[in-house]
């Protein structure tokens, strides 16, 4: 099997990282905003869980497959991590996740209602898997990350638009928020989470928080 390096583009294959108890399969969506889906599966049970319905609800039907879906997470409200929302969700009747200050906001522009309103420290399961919720506030009021420990290895985190490799996530030049973001990302991610840590973000490639972590004074520094 190809080793997984989660470089990923719209139109292209998904990339599928086998763990222990947890299969991630990553996919691109949409050739303008490059966003990224995530589809998660329980190895014992088969059950499955969608972090963002992006876009294109064909291609993200065609990578859940034939095994329905017991949930889907969308990380915050912005329009382009959730416009397949309403189609995955009418096709598998799939429970609705979102960071409880975003919920509404996400609800008006989708239509769907989310079923789990999510606040800091909750948990997202999926058969025999877990995920702990983490909200980062910044990117918007109500943005989550997600993260599983992996029991057979390093933690592995689900991000939104929240942290990239080379900074945290865009604040639109509001400084409070951009405190707020990294002040969060710093205390609730950096300060909790080894190195090991892999991370998965909205858009772009995949990192490590070993690799961000020498970075984080100077993001903090420039201010974005």
């Amino acid at each position: 099997m190809a080793t997984y390096t989660g470089e990923v583009t719209p139109g292209g294959p998904p990339d599928t990282r086998e763990l222990a108890q947890l299969v991630i399969t990553k996919v691109a969506v949409d050739p303008k905003m490059h966003n990224n889906a995530y589809l998660l599966r329980c190895r014992n049970t088969d059950e499955q869980l969608l972090v963002d319905a992006a876009a294109d609800a064909p291609v993200l039907r065609q990578v859940i497959g034939e095994g329905g879906l017991a949930g889907v997470v969308t990380t915050h409200q912005h329009w382009d991590h959730h416009r397949a929302l309403a189609d995955v969700v009418e096709a598998t009747g799939a429970r609705v996740y979102a960071g409880s200050p975003d919920a509404d906001a996400i609800t008006e522009q989708t239509g769907v209602v989310v079923t789990d309103r999510l606040s800091d420290a909750d948990e997202v399961r999926f058969g025999d898997c877990r995920l702990s919720v983490i909200h980062l506030v910044g990117h918007t009021p109500g943005s989550i990350a997600l993260v599983y420990d992996d029991p057979d290895g390093a933690p592995h985190l689900w991000t939104g638009d929240s942290l990239f490799p080379g900074g945290v996530g865009n604040t639109f030049g509001d400084s409070s928020a951009f405190r707020s973001l990294i002040d969060d990302v710093s205390t609730k991610v950096f300060d909790r989470l080894p190195d090991e840590t892999w991370f998965y973000p909205g858009h772009g490639n995949d990192s490590t928080l070993g690799a961000e972590r020498p970075h984080l004074a100077e993001w903090r520094a420039r201010g974005w």
